[in-house]
């Protein structure tokens, strides 16, 4: 899969966890072991994608292929993550929530403007 794909896949991704987030459906306990098992079975290909994009997009910087700082690309993985498990058990507020899916949203965009100069 393409730089470009995984990125558009991640992008989906960030769609649909809002959508999660809105829907504000957290679980009645964070002990809830069933909960955590259908968390863990929806987030672990993402988490798998996130990986993966975060080695082909760290290449593609060192490669000089996009312009962006490699800094940018681990932090939207690591802020993907966080967004990840807060869409489902909702420990955030909106606020910073919305400022995290604002800050991947950008960078996802603009890597792709990137890949489109290439």
């Amino acid at each position: 899969m393409t730089l470009e794909q995984q990125t558009r896949q991640l992008v989906e991704q960030l769609d649909q966890l809002k959508a999660i987030y809105e829907a504000n459906n957290p679980p009645e306990s964070k002990l809830d072991k069933a909960f955590f098992e259908m968390v863990k079975k929806r987030t672990e290909p993402v988490y798998a994608l996130l990986a993966e994009w975060e080695e082909n997009a760290l290449r593609a910087v060192k490669e000089r292929k996009i312009n962006m700082h490699p800094q940018q690309v681990s932090s939207t993985r690591e802020n993907m993550e966080l967004l990840l498990l807060n869409s489902y058990y909702v420990d955030v507020r909106r606020k910073q929530y919305m400022e995290f899916h604002h800050s991947i949203q950008f960078i996802l965009d603009q890597l792709l403007n990137e890949l489109k100069k290439v």
